[in-house]
Formats: C-alpha cells, sequence, structure tokens
C-alpha cells in the first residue's frame, strides 16, 4: 500500500533532487569506505544456482532468472543480494585480516510487495570484511555498527550543509537490544509493532540476534540459514518522522561457521544445501571469517531528503494506480 502524508511536500525538485542522490551516495560511500577500511571491488549481476551463492532471503522468494549465454543453455539468477559471494570474493582476492570489500549491489526481488519503502530494484552498498575467529562476538558488532552509525552522523551533517531545507534528525549514538528483549518490552504487541514503538522513543536502534525463534516460540524476522550467525546479526533502523515507521536501513552481522551453518540448516529444514559449494567451503572451513551486511543506498536518500516515498529517490517500475495516486498528490516519481 502506498501512502502520501497529509500536506506533503517534496522539499527538492526532481533536478535538485538528482544532485542530492549523487552527493549523499558519493560522501556516504567514500567514508564507509575510510572507517571500515574497504576497497571497492565489481559484483556480478547474476549468478548460476548451482553454485549456492544467491541469497535465499527468507526462502520463498523467486529469483529472476534466464537462460542461453553463448553457445552454453546455462540457467542464469539475477542476485537477490551477495551476502556469500563477498566472502568468497575476500578469499580469492587474498584480503587479510581488518581488510574488507565493497561493491554497489543492484539486485531485483520480483516478489517484493510494493509500498512507500519497497521496489522490485534493490540498490544497496554490499560490504564484508575479514575477522579472526576470535572476533567472532556481540562486542565485535557492536563496534563495527558504532562505526556505521558514524558514518550517517557525518554524511547528515554534509547534506544539511549543502542544502538549507534538510535539517538533523539522528540521535548522538544508537541504540541496541536483543530480539528477545525487545519481545519481553512489549510482549503484548506485534514484532514490527515492537519495533517502531522502540524507534519512536530511541530514534535509532540496532536489534541483535534475528532468525531463531524466541520464547513465544516465533521468529522476530526471517533470515536465511547459511550466511548471518542468528546470535550475532541485527538490523540498524531509523525512526521516519513523516512515514511514522521503523526505517531499516541496514542488515548486517558476523557471518557463519561451520558449527553455526550446521545447526542453522538443520532449524530451517534446508539441509539440501549441504552439497552446495559454498555450503561445502564453509563446513570444511575453506573460507576466512567474515563480517558483512548491506546498506541501502535509496533509503538513506530518503530518509536524510525527507522523502516520504522511495520512487523520489529510485527509478523503477510501478502499478499504474501507484502513479495516478502519486500525481494526484503533485508527488514526482523518477
Amino acid at each position: 500500500m502506498h501512502y502520501i502524508p497529509e500536506g506533503y511536500k517534496s522539499k527538492t525538485k526532481l533536478r535538485e533532487t538528482e544532485i542530492a542522490i549523487k552527493l549523499i551516495k558519493d560522501y556516504f560511500e567514500t567514508n564507509l569506505a575510510a572507517k571500515l577500511n574497504l576497497t571497492r571491488v565489481s559484483a556480478p549481476l547474476f549468478v548460476r544456482p548451482e553454485t549456492g551463492l544467491n541469497d535465499n532471503l527468507n526462502g520463498v522468494e523467486r529469483p529472476v532468472s534466464f537462460s542461453g549465454i553463448g553457445t552454453q543453455s546455462r540457467i542464469c539468477e539475477i542476485v537477490q543480494s551477495l551476502a556469500k559471494w563477498k566472502r568468497m570474493a575476500l578469499k580469492r582476492y587474498n584480503f587479510l585480516v581488518g581488510e574488507g570489500l565493497y561493491t554497489d549491489m543492484n539486485a531485483i526481488r520480483c516478489d517484493e510487495t510494493l509500498d512507500n519503502i519497497h521496489s522490485i530494484y534493490v540498490d544497496q552498498w554490499d560490504w564484508e570484511k575479514v575477522i579472526l575467529e576470535k572476533d567472532r562476538t556481540i562486542e565485535t558488532l557492536k563496534n563495527t555498527v558504532n562505526k556505521i552509525y558514524e558514518v550517517f552522523l557525518e554524511t547528515e551533517k554534509y547534506v544539511c550543509s549543502k542544502f538549507a531545507a534538510f535539517e538533523a534528525k539522528l540521535p548522538k549514538e544508537v541504540t541496541f537490544i536483543t530480539s528477545q528483549e525487545l519481545m519481553d518490552l512489549y510482549p503484548e504487541l506485534s514484532a514490527k509493532d515492537r519495533e517502531k514503538a522502540f524507534v519512536k522513543e530511541k530514534e535509532a536502534i540496532f536489534i541483535m540476534q534475528i532468525g531463531d525463534k524466541l520464547s513465544n516460540g516465533q521468529r522476530h524476522d526471517g533470515r536465511s540459514p547459511d550466511y548471518d550467525d542468528w546470535n550475532l546479526n541485527g538490523d540498524l533502523i531509523l525512526y521516519h518522522h513523516l512515514l511514522d515507521i521503523a526505517f531499516e536501513v541496514s542488515s548486517m552481522g558476523i557471518r557463519v561457521d561451520a558449527e553455526a551453518m550446521n545447526r542453522q540448516l538443520t532449524e530451517a529444514d534446508a539441509d539440501n544445501r549441504r552439497t552446495l559449494p559454498y555450503h561445502q567451503d564453509i563446513l570444511n572451513n575453506r573460507l576466512p571469517f567474515t563480517i558483512g551486511g548491506g546498506i541501502g543506498q535509496s533509503r538513506i536518500c530518503m530518509y536524510f531528503m525527507d522523502k516520504v516515498h522511495i520512487g523520489e529517490v529510485q527509478a523503477s517500475v510501478w502499478e499504474d494506480d501507484m502513479l495516478d495516486y502519486m500525481a494526484e498528490r503533485d508527488v514526482e516519481i523518477l
């Protein structure tokens, strides 16, 4: 469902919006790379399904596929994210402990439910960094989140210095909470309503340990079992004032080791993946220990520019009735 708040007016016209998008993305990307010691690399738009590299997301989303490459009729899938590919790339490119990579990740998620913050086109910075086995800890996760949040704060300050119409909204620090602690705090609310209630109070939160069942037998949210360690992951969520929603801008985590993958594949009833090349590499300890995640490019542009629909900062495909709805309210879609 698409929704435009009463009285909403964009603070920028189309051309100024495009200029601001470029400034925000360039500044954020440069500072993220410096803060986390990342090198930009090229990444695939599609992969072969038999490699096991594509992200299965919640396990129900269909990857967009096509066949016929040159003289070989091989099936290829458009990536849904690069969570697994990045870890193999770190090994192939001989990255050392403390070094990492990032890439502009473009994906198609054809089963996405379209609304103000979801499109079938996904654009994010995917990043991954080599760590030591002893650093697979909550402390490492929190320290990395705080570094990324510093980039958010610096980018907000930069954007406000370039555009007088934009205002600073971020709190000075991010508040950490586990998914179980959040459920204990708001036991009567759904997972999404718990997120909204807490982020509305704190403005910027990081919900940790997503994937396993909570004490009520439910999961806070779905997670693929074969890249994040469900005990060492989480989502960075900001409060979007105009939409009055919990606004996820990043999902990240310390990646599975052999023990975590074994446990999570069984828990997710996904044992059939064990024989795939990527999964064999993890189970046989052939890949480095890593931490990584994705940061939504269109999402951060929406946030910093006070936009209420992702179509205002991203060119995609929309339903005719949505375009009519936006036109009636003088909201310009890219």
